[in-house]
């Protein structure tokens, strides 16, 4: 992927799933990448360990929820990288699982928060500085178009964040690329979580049902190469044979 080599890229929620995967994946193909989370101990020694490795990383402790820390972590990569030109908006979570009936309205809208605001706050914190042709991939799910019992605060901000992914094409599209990624259920600590909660049919999967993290990862870099241009504005599902064909994971 020689497209990518010097390119600057921007993870959030990087610290352990599908952002740790990506981060690595990112920097084993030659791009400065800056790790967010607000673990800053977990991001540290994974920096540490794509740098030891020869690449180039930075851990950035940034809460989504909070535009000032995704500001600074985008000024960050700026500072220490010369610019920006890719965001994974990645980092989301599913608990707390629970009715509406039951739900905690606190918890309920700091998870919409964390998921559907934070993926805005990225999204607003690089657009000033991404250049022409730059790329942010917002990490969707299925649950954005199917409603699931106990993940009202999942399915509603995931929703909102496939929303953004349109709206920053329609406003922004002839100049950057905004593409969502719908992974699938990954074998991740969230899939453990919603196992233990035992809501729904997604909590009833073995834990073989579930793609590895590496396999988002590897999609994430082909959408923000040539081949992901089509799909601009869009989500695509990993669970689509051809796009998993497409991205190499499957022959």
């Amino acid at each position: 992927m020689d497209w990518i080599r010097g390119k600057v890229a921007l993870v959030t929620g990087a610290s352990r799933g599908i952002g740790e995967a990506t981060a690595r994946a990112l920097a084993e193909e030659g791009a400065a990448v800056v790790l967010a989370a607000r673990s800053s101990g977990r991001i540290g020694e994974i920096a540490e360990s794509i740098r030891n490795d020869g690449g180039k990383a930075l851990a950035a402790t940034c809460d989504v929820a909070d535009y000032a820390s995704v500001e600074s972590a985008v000024a960050q990569a700026v500072d220490a990288f010369g610019g920006l030109d890719i965001l994974v908006n990645n980092a989301g979570v599913i608990e707390p699982v629970a009715t509406m009936a039951q739900s905690d309205p606190v918890a309920w809208a700091q998870a919409f928060n964390i998921n559907a605001t934070g993926t805005f706050n990225g999204i607003r914190a690089a657009l000033p500085v991404l250049p022409e042709g730059g790329v942010i991939v917002n990490i969707s799910s299925g649950a954005a178009v199917n409603a699931l019992e106990g993940w009202s605060h999942y399915c509603a901000s995931k929703a909102a964040a496939k929303m953004l992914t349109a709206c920053v094409d329609k406003e922004e599209g002839r100049r950057i690329r905004c593409v969502g990624l719908s992974p699938g259920t990954v074998a991740t600590q969230m899939q453990r979580e919603i196992k233990a909660s035992g809501v729904n049919p997604v909590s009833q999967l073995d834990w073989s049902d579930h793609i590895p993290p590496e396999w988002p990862a590897q999609a994430i870099l082909w959408l923000c190469g040539p081949e992901g241009a089509v799909f601009a504005g869009t989500d695509v599902s990993l669970r689509d044979e051809d796009i998993r064909r497409r991205v190499g994971l499957i022959e």
